[in-house]
């Protein structure tokens, strides 16, 4: 039963996936885009997570932290460079 719900979370979370990426291509503005892939990479963390459950093993979880925070600050950079113009000051 666990096996069946996990694969119908597998599809929603892909299809989530390819919509984020839609919208990464689409989007009218670059906040647009940007926000795109900060939840693409957000989904991608949760079909990881996913995928550590089916295997039940706990190296996936550590690498999805891994991914989080370098996603986070990613965003972080992005942000300051459209805001300011430079990353450093």
């Amino acid at each position: 039963m666990l096996a069946l719900i996990l694969q119908g979370c597998f599809v929603v979370v892909g299809l989530a996936l390819v919509l984020n990426l839609y919208a990464a291509i689409r989007g009218p503005s670059v906040v647009d885009r940007l926000l795109a892939l900060d939840t693409m990479y957000i989904n991608s963390i949760a079909l990881l997570l996913l995928y550590g459950i089916y295997l039940g093993t706990s190296l996936n979880f550590e690498v999805a932290l891994l991914i989080a925070m370098l996603g986070f600050v990613s965003t972080v950079a992005v942000c300051k460079f459209l805001l300011r113009g430079d990353i450093i000051e």
